[in-house]
Parts: structure tokens; sequence; C-alpha cells
């Protein structure tokens, strides 16, 4: 019982560490590489799913709170952006792909 304990803390300890390098990523290709400033961004917020890809991050921007967009920020390598979501409150506001002000298609 004591083993099964330990690998369930050891796991939760792997998702938390990987959450918090990936926020750092993506935090960091916004502010560096993108020339976003801190008070543009209203959060960022790291996910953890069964599915593939395990892990993705969700930004969303002060000036676009009802859009959720999610980055990938795997294995060292560069950070993208690969797709958004509009809240339902986006959707009645009118707000669709040709006005989103973050949106940056996915090569």
């Amino acid at each position: 019982m004591i083993v099964l304990l330990v690998l369930i803390l050891v796991s939760a300890l792997k998702i938390q560490n990987i959450r918090t390098t990936y926020e750092e990523r993506v935090s960091s290709y916004l502010l560096n590489e993108q020339g976003y400033e801190n008070k543009e961004i209203k959060s960022i917020k790291t996910k953890y799913n069964f599915k593939m890809p395990p892990f993705y991050t969700i930004v969303i921007f002060e000036d676009e709170p009802f859009v959720k967009y999610s980055y990938f920020a795997h294995n060292k390598g560069r950070v993208k952006q690969f797709e958004y979501t509009l809240t339902e409150e986006a959707k009645k506001r009118g707000i669709d792909e040709f006005k989103l002000k973050h949106y940056v298609p996915y090569e």
C-alpha cells in the first residue's frame, strides 16, 4: 500500500513539474519572442489529459477574455499555438476567427 501511495505522489509531483515548465516556456515565448507585456496576459494554465497530447497550455489575453488559445511547448522545441476555443460568450458577441487578435495559424 505504501509503494502505491509513493508512486501516486511521485506521479503527481512529476505532472506538476511539467505543468510549471510548460507555463514558463509559453510565458517566455509570449514575452520574449512575441513581444507581449505581462499586463496583456490574463492567464497561462497548463492542462493534463489522458489523450494525446497529454499536456497543452491555455492562454487567455486581457483584451480577449472569451477566447482560449492553446499552445504546445513540448521537448524543449519551439512553442507553437495550435488552436483556439471560443467560449459561449464569444459566440454570443459574434467573435469569429476573422476577429481574433492573437490567432496565429498553425504552420
